[in-house]
């Protein structure tokens, strides 16, 4: 099998997707969003055996794996609509003389990442150890029909590295590409209004009638948390116990709510620094090393030629204030890393994150569905807030950081602009409800996630009455596949839903930073 990482993300594909816009109009190829959470009556859903899909990298997990399309409405508020094809596979249990009879079912981050690409390592987790592995695209995503990528945008990122993170340049160029997108898509006769939570979560409870199980288990991280709280609120029927990873609560998410994550993450990461005797002696005072230097680059900005980490010819690359923090909330480089990156870059050194830069030139190009993306943020997290709310929390966030910097939520540049292309009904209200219920669930969290904060999960474990909360020191964003102690005590949780393991997380301690000579 081949090797896998778990990657960054790019600038406008982040595993978390938030914008804030004001409710927007919409037009003939976006039709009004029904009223209610839960779709209406539409034509029964059905699942087509067929091959699984040909990825760009072999899975091993593939070659003996059950696939096909799960066939539902695209639009199940509008009765008698085209019909839509979700990829499907179903991986064996590692242990099949005795599997158990629940199997476990996978919903992933973004909106719009490859939940295939996931597979290697929910695998490496141990997830199908003793229970199948069930794995959907949701609704849009790479081999479903339609799949809702955008060649478009993927070529703007990779241009995007040589240009100014927030430059007017970068903002035309990203906004002809969503422009050319919607154009594509629509023309091709895609409702955008459907591509939203609640149907992604009906399309859940569709493929457990399909696959005729009577019971399951769900697994979710980030986006595919805020998928799998929403499943549980509207389709509590058939879940036997539900874990999520990295939480991201339907209630709270906004485009202002990501500074905080942000603000949590990297303070967690250089307190862990000072209590490392090692890292406080070299580093003492990295909130101010930061702050120091996004003000830097963003007054002056780095125009570099760079060899991208998989080498090929140097690429024009600028490293500027906004290119920095993204840098850090992408994890490129490691948080064990950013200390000495930081250090080096005050030293005249920027090689670590112009490196990490020069990476986004190369793209996937077609692989990422930004028009789920851009239909899930637009219509759900980007109502009800202005672009000086984004302002106040990124202020309050990282008091005198440059307003430049502020002002562009990370890793989603330009997304009001981009919503107001996008253009598709406001479904806030819809969507931002707490889930309450007493099915068992285990929530997991990173302290070094800033995409996600970890102290989200509490008001989230409030309202799940016989829920299990833990963080894991030193471990960010998708929490399970980077610990061995997350991962046990997933498994503890599958097979005791209210009454996990979690002993070993007392154990658990951040990872040495690394240490460069002075």
């Amino acid at each position: 099998m081949p090797q896998h990482s778990i990657p960054a993300v790019a600038a406008a594909a982040a595993l978390v997707c938030l914008a804030a816009f004001g409710p927007a109009q919409s037009s003939a190829a976006s039709p009004p969003a029904q009223s209610a959470g839960r779709p209406g009556p539409a034509a029964p859903s059905r699942f087509v055996p067929g091959p699984c899909p040909k990825t760009p990298e072999p899975i091993e997990a593939l070659g003996s794996a059950r696939c096909g399309f799960l066939e539902v409405p695209e639009n199940r508020s509008r009765p008698g609509g085209r019909t839509i094809k979700l990829a499907v596979a179903v991986i064996a249990a590692v242990t099949p003389a005795k599997p158990a009879q629940d199997p476990l079912v996978f919903m992933a981050g973004g909106p719009g990442a490859d939940t295939f690409d996931d597979i290697p390592f929910l695998i490496d987790s141990g997830l199908n150890k003793d229970r199948e592995l069930i794995v959907m695209a949701q609704r849009g995503n790479l081999y479903d029909r339609p799949n809702l990528a955008c060649p478009e945008v993927d070529r703007f990122n990779a241009q995007a590295v040589g240009l100014g993170y927030d430059s007017r340049q970068a903002q035309q160029l990203m906004l002809k590409a969503v422009k050319d997108c919607r154009a594509r898509l629509t023309a091709d006769g895609v409702d955008l209004s459907a591509y939203n939570t609640t149907e992604n979560a009906a399309d859940f409870a569709d493929l457990r009638g399909a696959l005729n199980i009577p019971r399951w288990n769900v697994y979710g991280y980030s986006y595919g948390s805020n998928l799998a709280l929403t499943y549980l609120r509207l389709h509590p029927e058939g879940i036997r116990a539900m874990a999520i990873d990295s939480i991201t609560p339907p209630q709270v998410v906004t485009l202002p709510w990501t500074w905080g994550s942000t603000a949590e993450g990297i303070r967690n990461i250089f307190e862990a620094c000072a209590a490392q005797p090692a890292c406080k002696d070299r580093y003492p005072d990295l909130p101010r090393l930061l702050t120091e230097q996004v003000r830097k680059l963003e007054a002056h900005p780095l125009t570099l030629n760079v060899t991208p980490p998989g080498g090929g010819k140097p690429v024009k690359t600028v490293l500027d204030g906004g290119a920095l923090l993204n840098l850090i909330v992408a994890f490129t480089p490691r948080p064990k890393d950013i200390p000495a990156a930081l250090d080096e870059l005050s030293r005249g050194n920027p090689e670590r994150f112009a490196q990490a830069r020069a990476a986004g030139s190369v793209q996937k190009v077609g692989e990422f569905a930004h028009g789920l993306t851009n239909s899930v943020a637009c219509s759900e997290w980007a109502p009800g807030y202005s672009e000086s709310d984004v302002l106040k929390a990124g202020r309050k966030a990282f008091p005198g950081w440059p307003d430049t910097v502020l002002a562009q939520v990370p890793q989603l540049p330009f997304q009001y602009p981009a919503c107001r292309i996008w253009n598709v009904p406001d479904r806030a209200s819809v969507q931002r409800v707490a889930t309450v219920s007493s099915v068992p669930a285990l929530l997991v969290s990173g302290t070094f996630d800033v995409k996600t904060g970890a102290s989200w999960a509490k008001g989230v474990a409030r309202d799940l009455s016989r829920s299990t909360a833990v963080q894991i020191p030193g471990i960010g964003h998708w929490v399970v596949p980077q610990s061995p102690c997350a991962q046990r005590v997933l498994a503890s949780f599958l097979a005791h839903p209210t009454a996990p393991d979690t002993a070993c997380v007392e154990d658990v301690e951040p990872a040495p930073f690394t240490i460069i000579p002075k």
